[in-house]
């Protein structure tokens, strides 16, 4: 590729050795370099990107996409990337549109840019996964169509700045978050997928789904800990207070402690404890996450 921007191509593998030849050998044609995290495969996948041409990062273990995502963002941190691209080695996307995705970068416009799979393509995605990337999407960043697309390009804002501490497939999502919690701009092009390949998706749509959906939760309770826990918290302290007060009502009208009046203040009782833990917890964690994220080296 020639351009005074460095293009570097990042591809994620696990046990793609029916499907890497291809993808690197199109994707150097696209890039100035290409780099494939071989993520514990058993295959040969590392050892033919490796005599392809690319630089291959290995983990002795299977770690999960997002340790691989992270790995090939510190690499592409190390080889001064302008760009980097990020396409699974599957071959459901099509390296010839590398181009494409990378434009709004170069034109500026875009410190992200996802493919998305819903605007072109479209209606080859099962009904299935459709759907589940609906739930997804609303729950992600509802402006956009396609937030688990994993073919996407970061400009060089992105790349310094972004740090993935997800392992999981819920990877994608955290890092959109992190790009809106940045204030990088973020753009979609369309771009084809295909199901047909010869070696699909290793991980089940439902357990995919819920990895994200645990992630999300677990993004939540870290980055925005006095809204996960302090609300709960203290709708419990407000319900906890409100059996009180009936368990103070049931002795005035009585006279006497009921087994009512004592139903209400164990009640109370409960959800006081509970409620003053939660807000505590939001609290700490609240501490916590702020001298962390001060203190934090970068990679």
């Amino acid at each position: 590729m020639v351009s005074c921007v460095k293009v570097v191509v990042g591809i994620p593998a696990y046990n793609e050795e029916n499907t890497i030849a291809k993808v690197v050998i199109q994707a150097k044609k696209h890039s100035d370099s290409v780099i494939v995290c071989d993520d514990g495969s058993t295959d040969a996948t590392g050892e033919i990107a490796r005599e392809l041409g690319a630089k291959v990062i290995t983990h002795d273990r299977n770690m999960g996409k997002g340790e691989a995502l992270r790995s090939l963002f510190v690499e592409a941190r190390k080889a001064g990337a302008d760009v980097l691209v990020t396409l699974d080695a599957d071959g459901q996307h099509d390296p010839n549109e590398i181009p494409a995705v990378v434009a709004p970068v170069l034109r500026g416009e875009a410190d992200l840019v996802m493919g998305s799979r819903l605007t072109a393509g479209g209606d080859q995605i099962p009904q299935a996964r459709r759907l589940g990337n609906l739930a997804l999407n609303r729950m992600t960043d509802g402006r956009f169509s396609d937030s688990q697309s994993g073919f996407r390009a970061y400009g060089s804002k992105a790349v310094e700045e972004i740090h993935p501490s997800e392992a999981g497939m819920g990877v994608d999502s955290e890092i959109l978050q992190e790009a809106s919690r940045f204030g990088m701009r973020i753009a979609e092009v369309p771009i084809s997928v295909a199901y047909n390949v010869p070696n699909p998706s290793k991980r089940n749509p439902v357990y995919h789904f819920l990895d994200v959906i645990a992630s999300l939760i677990k993004f939540l309770s870290i980055r925005h800990p006095l809204v996960f826990y302090g609300i709960p918290g203290l709708v419990l302290v407000m319900a906890g207070l409100g059996f009180l007060l009936r368990t103070f009502t049931e002795v005035a009208q009585t006279g006497v402690v009921t087994n009512l009046a004592l139903t209400y203040g164990l009640v109370s009782l409960g959800l006081l404890l509970f409620g003053l833990l939660t807000a505590y917890t939001g609290v700490i964690l609240f501490t916590l996450t702020t001298v962390i994220r001060k203190n934090r080296p970068q990679d």
